[in-house]
């Protein structure tokens, strides 16, 4: 059934370009939305959106257009518009197809503002059926596959993107009225550098050499700085070849900023009024509800103890069990089942993974979290008055972190011995540690200035802003396996 509806308007798709119907543009003077908010009244108006519905009751005709700014109901009437108009009207628009109107607003009966259509012009036409608007697509993964079909139909989803759109958005605002310039880095690199996580690998053809995806633009942004960029950020595309969960993707967009001559306290004053401001934007309120839990972003955000937190949630003090055997042998005591394999974690990944089967889930208001072991962050600045630890920090909001932010390590002996003792957890099996960049080392060796550097996961700060259920709902295209049949979902 399906496939004789697709022939029967392929064959009217050809039909009506056969006879020159189908215009290659349309003069606008007015957005849907610009539309929705003007007077009675108004005359000369010119738009145009595809149709979502359409109703024809004798002599008059109703339908929605819609674009990404709003929808507007026009009419079309044969008492009051030619002959030709509303015939054409009827005979050549359906649901799904684009058209350009001209016309003036009224109201109708029902008190819904309309615009009359005076003139129309088809430009294009759809061949597939569009879901009923009520329902939408109901099947999840089809959503992911047909995100253009999810848009359309999908409110909730279409309010996602529109704030997506929008913290980009802000944040780029803010930053650039911060005096920082945004830059590019490279995607595809020869050492996998600026993170721990497993890179995807690549050949590159005409040079004939192994390459990376980058799974950060940390040290390329620290090169810009060295060269005397004080202030510089990029809206970076990071892949990592991890798994997959409601709050991680192997391919996402990463903001990273760095700024000469701060450390991570007066970085952690920086963010907190860039956060204020980006939700003050976004929502126009302090308190908002993400996933069913109300989120207090009023007042001073608590600064907590990385270790402490642990201890007092676990029983275990990272600091005395800071080797891995022990620390390994002291979770098996505990019976805490972690979510990885603990035979194959570092110690620095065993902590991370204590971290955040016992902290992180309880951390549902807004807070910071300092003080992380040397070990966890092999880019970071040794703490001055405690070398065992990092200036580091962490925004976390709903059992999600937000937000990463350290002091940069600008010692190149001190970053040489550090890649080294990452290169002896790959020799044991560490898939996620650091190769030694010596690329990056010798940039280092000509001399930084002090650094402070931000990372903020654009998906997931969607996700999380906007409440939504999987990281998959706040991305346009998510990475999916191929469909093994021709025949896709939601087509019709």
């Amino acid at each position: 059934m399906s496939e004789n509806i697709f022939e029967i308007k392929k064959e009217k798709y050809i039909h009506e370009r056969s006879l020159g119907n189908l215009a290659d543009h349309y003069p606008k003077n007015h957005t849907l939305n610009e539309v929705s908010k003007l007077d009675e009244g108004v005359e000369g108006i010119s738009t145009a959106g595809r149709v979502v519905s359409l109703r024809t009751m004798g002599k008059i005709a109703f339908a929605h257009l819609y674009d990404f700014s709003g929808r507007v109901q026009i009419c079309v009437r044969k008492s009051e518009d030619s002959q030709d108009v509303f015939g054409l009207f009827c005979e050549q628009v359906s649901i799904g197809d684009f058209i350009g109107v001209t016309g003036e607003m009224f109201r109708t009966k029902t008190g819904e503002l309309t615009l009359r259509v005076k003139h129309f012009q088809l430009l294009n036409k759809c061949l597939r059926t569009l879901p009923e608007k009520y329902h939408g697509i109901e099947n999840i993964e089809a959503r992911y596959r047909q995100r253009y079909l999810d848009i359309i139909t999908n409110d909730e989803s279409r309010e996602v993107f529109k704030k997506r759109f929008e913290i980009v958005k802000t944040l780029r605002r803010y930053l650039e009225d911060q005096g920082y310039l945004e830059v590019e880095t490279p995607i595809l690199q020869t050492t996998p550098s600026g993170a721990l996580a497993r890179p995807f690998f690549t050949h590159h053809n005409a040079l004939d050499m192994e390459c990376v995806l980058r799974i950060a633009c940390e040290t390329y942004l620290k090169r810009c700085v060295g060269a005397g960029i004080d202030k510089v950020f990029e809206f970076a595309r990071c892949f990592r070849n991890e798994g997959i969960s409601a709050t991680h993707l192997q391919d996402f967009t990463m903001l990273e900023f760095y700024a000469s001559y701060c450390n991570a306290d007066t970085m952690l004053i920086f963010v907190d009024g860039l956060m204020r401001h980006l939700i003050e934007k976004i929502f126009g309120q302090v308190k908002v509800n993400l996933g069913g839990k109300e989120i207090d972003f009023s007042g001073t955000w608590p600064v907590l103890d990385y270790c402490e937190l642990i201890q007092k949630d676990s029983g275990i003090d990272i600091k005395i069990f800071d080797q891995r055997e022990t620390l390994c042998a002291e979770i098996l005591k505990a019976n805490i089942q972690l979510d990885d394999d603990i035979n194959s974690l570092s110690w620095a990944n065993m902590v991370d993974s204590l971290y955040k089967k016992v902290s992180r889930p309880k951390l549902i208001q807004p807070c910071f979290l300092v003080k992380y072991p040397v070990e966890m962050a092999p880019l970071a600045r040794r703490n001055a008055s405690n070398p065992k630890f990092v200036d580091f920090f962490q925004f976390v909001v709903n059992g999600v972190e937000l937000v990463k932010a350290y002091s940069e390590l600008v010692d190149p002996i001190d970053q040489r011995e550090r890649f080294e003792e990452q290169m002896k957890a790959r020799e044991h099996g560490d898939a996620e540690a650091m190769p030694i960049d010596e690329d990056f080392l010798l940039a280092m060796e000509h001399g930084f200035p002090p650094i402070s550097g931000v990372g903020i996961g654009i998906d997931r700060l969607t996700t999380i802003l906007c409440g939504c259920d999987n990281i998959k709902d706040s991305v346009l295209f998510p990475l999916l396996r191929p469909q093994t049949s021709s025949c896709e979902e939601n087509k019709e």
